[in-house]
């Protein structure tokens, strides 16, 4: 088991990978083993689990993915949080403070919190004491925002940070919406200059004590592997600047300081959100990547893309395969997408019967490459004679994910024989893109059991 357990650890730093969000309708009312299984059949050997609160882990999902030599990632957010109902009575004091205060659902929280830092590291850690992933990656660690001065989503200016800024240089935190104001940023560029550098060392700070500080991620589990992540864009030969002024993101002192196992680049929103972005776009990140590779040779590269969190910009199969292509000949070891149900082959690609099985006397199971309707049904044809075919219709089937059980009168002793399926739909009312037409197995398909 150690062995095995040591080869997952491995694993999980090359190849590719995918997200999964298990609070999605798409993996709900199914057995935990049917998406792991419909992981596996897609191709993914690595799983990266995104975690909305570290207390409501699904530990059988874990357990199911390993059965399967799938490695999991604990993929945790750094600098917020979806859900607050596990945090404690005073997390409202642990927010940051924005230019221009947003109500989107996400709460933003401080690095500079001591509190906020300290509930983040025992929550990671305990989170690593009862389940058994194999790695943890602190994403997106990062102050808002890509020009996030002039657009108000700008932190974090709270109390917190007010405080911190003081103690280290004593100095008041520049003022960002009035410009007529004495300390404008624009008017103090040596108070900026610190502010600027001051952000970064929060942003690392942070995913260090989680993984490296007493009682952290490392201490609890020393085993477990460790990615860092930090963001890549599009946008001109000053990206990697404007990355560490607007958002505290710096891949290098990052790097230098966490000691990751892998470091992994996210493609950030400006890009990801493009209608027509080509998928060869990771190539105008070698400006991110090749500083890094420069610094840290034997350091696994990795990288993320989105490929459907808006109708407009949802990537497709060939979309995947150019992206996954160009990944590699870049030389990145391993890369992701957010997130695997939201993929255009959801939308566009009937449901495709991959394996067969028999499962007890009289019962079939077709496990399929997507989540199918339980009204799905199927017959037996079998080769009766020379040209000649008959039919044996189940008497009853039962759906459980992308798995159709079919239970029939009885087997055909000559073995292999085929089963045709017949109307089996896919899932349109749990996808993320809402309005779309269900999909149908093409007419006269068939997988052959053994």
């Amino acid at each position: 088991m150690k062995n095995d357990s040591e080869n997952l650890k491995t694993r999980a730093l090359e190849g590719p990978s995918i997200q999964i969000d298990p609070l999605f309708p798409y993996y709900q009312d199914r057995s935990r083993d049917s998406v792991a299984e419909e992981i596996q059949l897609a191709g993914y050997q690595v799983v990266r689990y995104f975690v909305v609160n570290e207390n409501e882990i699904d530990g059988e999902l874990i357990d199911c993915l390993h059965r399967r030599n799938i490695a999991v990632w604990a993929l945790v957010i750094g600098n917020g949080t979806f859900s607050t109902s596990h945090l404690p009575p005073e997390w409202p004091a642990w927010k940051m403070g924005l230019v221009k205060e947003l109500n989107d659902g996400f709460e933003r929280l401080s690095p500079f919190s001591q509190a906020y830092v300290q509930w983040k590291k025992e929550a990671v850690a305990e989170m690593l004491r009862r389940y058994p992933f194999d790695g943890i990656e602190i994403a997106e660690p990062y102050f808002p925002e890509w020009d996030g001065i002039r657009r108000g989503v700008y932190g974090d200016i709270g109390p917190a940070a007010q405080q911190a800024f003081r103690e280290k240089y004593g100095l008041a935190v520049p003022e960002f919406a009035n410009r007529f104001a004495a300390n404008y940023y624009k008017k103090t560029p040596d108070i900026y200059a610190k502010w600027v550098d001051f952000r970064v060392d929060a942003v690392n700070a942070l995913i260090d004590e989680i993984i490296n500080g007493s009682g952290g991620a490392r201490a609890t589990r020393p085993d477990v592997r460790v990615a860092t992540w930090s963001l890549a864009v599009d946008g001109g030969a000053v990206s990697t600047l404007r990355l560490k002024e607007w958002q505290g993101l710096d891949a290098i002192s990052m790097i230098a300081r966490v000691k990751p196992d892998l470091h992994m680049l996210q493609t950030h929103w400006p890009d990801w959100m493009k209608r027509g972005l080509k998928a060869e776009y990771a190539r105008s990140y070698e400006s991110f990547a090749a500083p890094i590779r420069a610094a840290y040779p034997q350091l696994p590269l990795g990288i993320q893309a989105d490929i459907g969190s808006k109708a407009n910009m949802v990537k497709g199969r060939d979309w995947l395969n150019g992206f996954q292509n160009t990944v590699y000949d870049l030389g990145y070891h391993t890369w992701t997408a957010y997130e695997y149900h939201l993929g255009g082959y959801m939308y566009e690609e009937p449901p495709e019967p991959m394996t067969a099985v028999i499962q007890g006397s009289a019962d079939v199971s077709v496990s399929f490459n997507k989540r199918v309707d339980p009204e799905s049904t199927g017959v037996i044809v079998m080769e009766e004679g020379e040209g000649k075919w008959g039919e044996m219709h189940a008497l009853e089937s039962c759906v459980d994910g992308n798995r159709l059980r079919l239970r029939f009168h009885r087997l055909p002793e000559r073995r292999p024989f085929q089963i045709e399926l017949r109307q089996v739909k896919d899932t349109p009312a749990l996808w993320h893109v809402k309005g779309k037409r269900p999909n149908e197995t093409p007419l006269g398909t068939r997988i052959i059991v053994n």
